[in-house]
């Protein structure tokens, strides 16, 4: 065997090629071929659509953006939570060439600010509300600094109305016009910037073309069987590329079906909506399954229709995922892992892969993509089983940070490979595991600890449902470790003594945690993804506070 065969390094492999089109020609053939079948369902209102149907409407929203001037390039923000709206909406701005701006659902005025100003957004199309957050008041509130900013669209208001009507009985020059701008669109314009969800400054506008996220939402599908005869349902938010990605364009780029349980994550609405629309795939953090799984009557919902989905968003415990295969019916349920910057997935699970490989690691690599671990202080490629910084390269990673050319060249380095910031190990087989972050990794007395293994290791422990380790400064060994764990309903919440108890012989002594702190959950991204920055603040006062009484 070569020398070679023993580093971390993988690529994908594949006998389908590249789709070479944009996202509205890749629509344009899904709809010749199917434009009876079913393409969209929005299980809160009723409302549904044939692939003809969305195809219609998608045009018809395109040439209101014609008909308002829109041009190649420029930017349309969407500022609202999962619904028809949103998809039509981004199926539009791709048919015209401007570059869809996803605004967090959870964002104040302060950030919508900075990202309508930081994109240089021309329009937004916006909720009147959603949950506690008035879009309209802080609209009003920031338009006066967003010079840019040329007009505001409110979903289900007339605004909106007006800008879908435009296009709603189209002439036969109106659509010459729209076939003429789709001809000189190419694959790799840029169509799309997410923001990132910074823990530290202001969040950087990954920005995505049509040749990253098409080719990413196609092949996660491929790999999960898609065709027309499946249904998705999708409680990730279409903000995120969980949603707008591998949920949206996997649906589309096979002629699967689009299904909306709610406007944001409700466990009873998702595992409803699977029932009554026959679901055949179901998509979501670990956080939204814990929360399906622990529903009372979880047992009375018919899941039968399910065989396979996708969880990603962060590790997924061990136990979690034994349940999700067992009780909810996914035999064929997939892991994903990647990050927005990367469209988003670099590394997924098979189907056929056996249940260890599922619950163990995130996956090999993509179809068409590289991936390797190197050692994050000399960048080299370590030895397989060794653990590294995560890089990826090939189709799926970004054109770059939107005008900070200078962030872009941190995260990409000068042969084109992203840094994901992960820490990895690769086996022989390919297989990658992540073992955390960078910067969550812990050094207690010289030791390195991966928060995640000690987190898989209390998963097991039968009063704890969720547990997240992190670091604590300690004047003795640098850094201590603390256990944040929700409970099981009716136990008794654990003390340190008996977690330290439950590890003793099982773990080596340092990565015993020091401290345990029961809660009711852990503070979130929207996106599902836990803020351990968030955690240390809090634990540091928690702890601090402890310390003057003691």
């Amino acid at each position: 065997m070569k020398a070679h065969a023993f580093l971390s390094y993988s690529s994908g492999t594949s006998d389908t090629p590249l789709l070479g089109d944009t996202i509205g020609d890749n629509l344009s053939r899904t709809v010749s071929r199917l434009p009876d079948a079913e393409a969209l369902v929005d299980v809160p209102s009723g409302r549904r659509w044939t692939y003809a149907q969305l195809d219609a409407d998608v045009t018809a929203l395109a040439l209101g953006l014609l008909a308002g001037g829109i041009d190649v390039g420029d930017r349309i923000g969407i500022w609202a939570p999962n619904c028809p709206e949103w998809t039509l909406l981004q199926f539009a701005t791709a048919k015209v060439g401007a570059v869809l701006v996803n605004v967090n659902p959870a964002y104040r005025s302060h950030e919508l600010a900075y990202v309508v100003g930081q994109s240089g957004m021309r329009m937004l199309v916006s909720a009147v509300q959603h949950k506690t957050s008035d879009y309209r008041a802080m609209i009003d509130e920031v338009r006066p600094e967003c010079h840019d900013l040329h007009d505001v669209v409110y979903i289900g208001e007339d605004s909106w109305d007006l800008l879908a009507a435009a296009g709603s009985s189209p002439t036969v020059d109106q659509l010459d016009a729209l076939a003429g701008r789709m001809a000189t669109l190419s694959s790799d314009d840029a169509i799309n910037i997410q923001y990132t969800s910074g823990t530290t400054g202001f969040p950087k506008g990954a920005t995505l073309s049509h040749h990253n996220i098409l080719n990413n939402g196609f092949f996660v599908g491929e790999l999960v069987s898609y065709t027309e005869q499946d249904r998705i349902c999708l409680p990730v938010p279409f903000y995120h590329c969980f949603g707008m990605v591998m949920g949206n364009l996997a649906a589309t780029s096979h002629g699967a079906c689009m299904v909306i349980p709610a406007p944001a994550f409700d466990p009873a609405a998702t595992l409803k909506a699977v029932e009554l629309e026959r679901c055949t795939s179901l998509y979501g953090v670990p956080t939204m399954f814990i929360a399906e799984l622990a529903l009372e009557n979880f047992a009375t919902y018919d899941l039968s229709s399910l065989r396979t989905g996708i969880m990603a968003g962060s590790p997924c415990p061990v136990e979690v995922m034994k349940r999700v295969v067992a009780e909810m019916n996914m035999s064929e349920v997939a892991i994903a892992y990647g990050m927005t910057e990367t469209s988003p997935v670099s590394t997924m699970t098979r189907i056929d892969d056996d249940l260890e490989r599922r619950t163990e690691t995130v996956g090999r690599v993509m179809p068409h993509l590289e991936v390797k671990v190197v050692d994050p202080f000399t960048g080299r490629t370590v030895a397989r089983g060794l653990p590294g910084e995560l890089c990826t390269r090939g189709p799926s990673v970004m054109l770059g940070y939107w005008q900070e050319p200078d962030k872009t060249a941190e995260a990409i380095d000068s042969a084109r490979w992203m840094h994901t910031g992960d820490l990895a190990t690769m086996d022989e087989g390919g297989y990658l595991s992540i073992v955390g972050r960078i910067k969550d990794m812990v050094i207690r007395g010289g030791e390195n600890v991966y928060p995640r293994e000690v987190e898989e290791f209390l998963y097991s422990h039968p009063d704890i449902v969720d547990v997240q380790v992190i670091g604590v400064p300690d004047e003795k060994y640098g850094e201590e470790l603390m256990a944040w764990i929700v409970m099981r309903p009716g136990a008794e919440p654990l003390t340190a003594e008996a977690v330290r108890a439950f590890c003793h012989g099982k773990l080596a002594h340092y990565k015993v945690p020091r401290y345990v702190h029961v809660v009711d959950g852990f503070p979130m991204t929207v996106t599902g993804k836990i803020r351990k920055v968030e955690m240390r603040a809090e634990a540091v006062e928690i702890l601090g506070l402890a310390d003057t009484h003691s």
